[in-house]
């Protein structure tokens, strides 16, 4: 059956995954109404939100966007005409690539280079290969698609080393930046000191409302800002989601470590589940993609009972895992999976799951 999203979260009081279902009246409470209110991105909120950034991310600039598309289309643009090439590279599971409609290429003339293969981090070897002329070359951390896995911190400065050799410029889509801080052992600013300019997502790992931030050097924030113009996403008002952003960042950057802590000792639980491989095992961040050996129809009534039953939200349905007979979630770790015991999510998977 087909999934009605709004009427299984409305079954739901508890959350497995994430930092939970909250509510309208919820995500506005969270918004702390003193740092106040901007206009097209002047004063408020978006000030204060972007003058902390600055700190956190040890970059000259920052500017915030309304969404991660607009900004990472924005800040590879900036780097093409800066450089006057076309070619921009990046892993084949790159979010540009997935899911943006090859906007960067209608919209502003770029032309994408994938690097490696979709199921490994790409390498130095990878960058190598290429022979043209590169832009910019976008560097995901953590890689998504592949349940968080990231790089080696030295293959990380190697690659980044290689590339600005060839006069590219590197970027960072750290729409979870947050959640690599303890793998690295390193703040955001010393992971960022790699980059030329970093975007990094507010609703993602931090859990606010939709928004995000770029930052670099100030002449090419400024650039930016330009650009955010064009694109229409100067609004008359963002202080909502920018003052949601401040709070969250505050509330939750700093537990990143223990739900990195909490997601290990998951997956350690889970490797007694039959027909549940975790991905990567052990996790490198507060993230992990179970891989379930599970009819997608039977997962899906076990999910819908367990709502009904005990208001407990799971995942609803899964994602085709790559071979017959598998199929797959994300595990997001946040808030919400703090208040159950690793043996306690090890019951849960294995109730939907066999």
């Amino acid at each position: 059956m087909a999934l009605d999203l709004q009427k299984y979260r409305a079954l739901c009081k508890r959350t497995l995954a994430g930092h939970g279902l909250r509510n309208a009246a919820a995500l506005l409470a969270e918004i702390p109404a003193e740092l106040g209110v901007d206009t097209y991105g002047e004063h408020g909120a978006v000030e204060a939100l972007e003058r902390e950034m600055r700190a956190v991310l040890g970059k000259p600039a920052v500017a915030f966007m309304p969404s991660g598309t607009m900004a990472q289309q924005i800040a590879l643009r900036v780097h093409a005409d800066r450089r006057g090439r076309r070619a921009i590279a990046f892993h084949p599971t790159c979010h540009l690539e997935l899911h943006e409609d090859k906007a960067y290429q209608r919209l502003h003339g770029l032309v994408g280079v994938t690097l490696g293969e979709g199921h490994a981090l790409f390498t130095l070897e990878d960058l190598k290969r290429v022979a043209e002329p590169l832009a910019a070359v976008l560097v995901e951390l953590p890689q998504r698609e592949l349940g968080g896995l990231l790089p080696e911190w030295d293959d990380l400065i190697a690659q980044a080393e290689y590339v600005r050799s060839r006069g590219a410029a590197v970027h960072l889509d750290g729409a979870r930046l947050w959640e690599c801080t303890p793998f690295y052992g390193r703040t955001p600013a010393e992971i960022c000191a790699l980059f030329d300019t970093v975007y990094v997502s507010h609703y993602k790992g931090l859990g606010a409302l939709a928004g995000c931030c770029l930052a670099g050097p100030e002449d090419e924030i400024a650039e930016a800002r330009a650009w955010r113009k064009r694109h229409g996403g100067t609004l008359y008002g963002m202080w909502p989601n920018a003052a949601s952003a401040l709070a969250n960042l505050r509330k939750r950057l700093p537990l990143m470590p223990r739900y990195f802590e909490h997601a290990r000792a998951i997956a350690k639980a889970l490797e007694a589940v039959p027909n549940v491989a975790v991905v990567p095992n052990p996790p490198q961040t507060p993230m992990m993609l179970l891989y379930l050996r599970v009819d997608a129809n039977a997962f899906e009534q076990r999910s819908w009972r367990i709502a009904e039953d005990e208001g407990l939200a799971t995942w609803g349905s899964v994602a085709a895992g790559g071979m017959p007979g598998i199929h797959k979630v994300e595990f997001a770790v946040g808030d919400s999976t703090l208040a159950f015991s690793p043996d306690e999510v090890a019951r849960i998977v294995d109730r939907l799951v066999n």
